[in-house]
């Protein structure tokens, strides 16, 4: 539940403590001037006087109850968040401490929402990546319990490669949580960029015969960080590429030394990524076309372990458009 507040009078104020003595002014005001008020229409000083304790008291929890009104609201709020509603947010128009700290709470609960999301989505994007190759070995161990298929190498080679499936998804996700733990250490060293592009693209080409990989490097560029690791990277975007591209199609690999580093570009000719997507696509488990994605293989964490490593190595990794049609990832590394 969000709610949205109505800024109260004495919101524009930015500290408690003028808050206060403006609540203790105004009231003493509204005090005396009703009091020579009922005395003027010739009430009895006894009756003016209460009168005007009850405008002061009345005056003083209106006042209070506009400030203390978001610290209420914050309690309430943890309550149901405890209880796993993490939908609460907090009015937060006052502009004192109280609402610096309102406002601090309602961007605690939308990050707390987004990671219970993120929680949701990844336990049933698991769930459905593991289902899927599960299922196909548990069939065909049927069947060869049951004597309907024959037990030769072909059964035997498509449960491997099932195993094997389950086998990278596994690793990937151990890999992916022992990044977002801070337990990966980078060990970086300094190497000759054309080395590590032309070795990646001999290990990636073999993928598809009908794209041509093209390399495009200087001999004398120097890249500097943990080579094993950027080769992961590397290789991911690579193969990406290379899935992507149609048949006869060319992904270039391009590196070049910058004022504050080394740039690497992979670009491909394939159909590209939407502009909404072109930050989603680091995200875990997040593919561009789902369909298309279950045919060329992958589960959507490969761009979430690369953004990693290169967060590791203090740079930046993001997605373009490559005209007039395809797809450019770019690698920043500092020097």
């Amino acid at each position: 539940m969000t709610r949205v507040g109505q800024p109260r009078p004495l919101d524009p104020l930015r500290s408690i403590k003028v808050k206060l003595g403006a609540v203790v002014f105004i009231s003493v005001v509204a005090t005396v001037g009703a009091i020579f008020g009922f005395l003027h229409f010739g009430l009895p000083a006894r009756v003016a006087f209460g009168l005007g304790l009850v405008i002061s008291v009345a005056l003083i929890q209106l006042l209070a109850h506009g400030m203390v009104l978001p610290l209420r609201e914050m309690a309430a709020a943890t309550k149901a968040m405890a209880r796993g509603d993490y939908h609460q947010r907090v009015t937060s128009t006052a502009q004192d401490e109280v609402g610096t700290l309102a406002r601090s709470f309602n961007a605690m609960a939308a990050e707390l929402e987004q990671v219970e999301t993120q929680r949701k989505e990844l336990i049933a994007n698991v769930s459905h990546e593991l289902r899927t190759p599960i299922a196909s070995m548990r069939a065909r161990l049927e069947n060869l319990a049951d004597g309907i298929d024959p037990l030769d190498h072909d059964a035997i080679d498509a449960m491997l490669r099932t195993t094997g499936r389950l086998s990278g998804l596994v690793d990937q996700l151990l890999e992916l949580s022992q990044f977002e733990s801070g337990s990966v250490q980078i060990h970086p060293t300094r190497f000759p960029l054309s080395d590590l592009l032309h070795a990646t693209v001999d290990e990636v080409a073999p993928v598809r015969a009908d794209v041509h990989l093209v390399v495009d490097v200087a001999p004398e560029v120097v890249a500097s960080g943990d080579r094993p690791r950027l080769h992961d990277v590397l290789a991911n975007l690579l193969s990406n590429a290379v899935r992507h591209s149609p048949t006869n199609g060319s992904v270039t690999v391009r590196g070049t030394s910058t004022p504050s580093g080394t740039r690497i570009d992979v670009t491909d000719e394939g159909p590209g990524i939407p502009s909404d997507e072109l930050q989603r696509v680091f995200d875990r488990f997040h593919r561009v076309d789902s369909a298309r994605s279950v045919q060329v293989g992958g589960a959507g964490l490969g761009l979430a372990i690369s953004r990693s490593i290169i967060d590791l190595h203090g740079g930046s990794i993001r997605a373009e458009h490559h005209l007039p049609h395809g797809c450019r990832m770019v690698v920043e590394l500092p020097g």
